[in-house]
């Protein structure tokens, strides 16, 4: 998986392999993400049941001021963190 736009396009996101989640695939983010427009420019973003923390990533890679990840899998929420320290 990989951010579809902006300042870090082409970066790659890592997924949890064996783990419950289901990471929105990368057309459908770009999807959003273009019917959004600038509208996500300097926006907050709160992203409920996080995953991987993709679509925070896409936002803040578009412009966005601030994203808030909610997860509650530990385990999840250690490849969340982990993905943004590589940004």
């Amino acid at each position: 998986m990989r951010i579809t736009g902006g300042s870090w396009l082409g970066l790659q996101v890592d997924v949890p392999s064996g783990l419950d989640v289901r990471p929105t695939p990368d057309k459908v983010r770009q999807a959003i993400f273009n019917s959004l427009g600038p509208r996500v420019e300097n926006a907050r973003v709160l992203e409920l049941f996080a995953g991987t923390g993709a679509l925070s990533l896409e936002s803040l890679s578009r412009g966005a001021a601030s994203a808030l990840c909610i997860e509650k899998s530990d385990r999840h929420a250690k490849f969340i963190r982990d993905n943004t320290r590589r940004t």
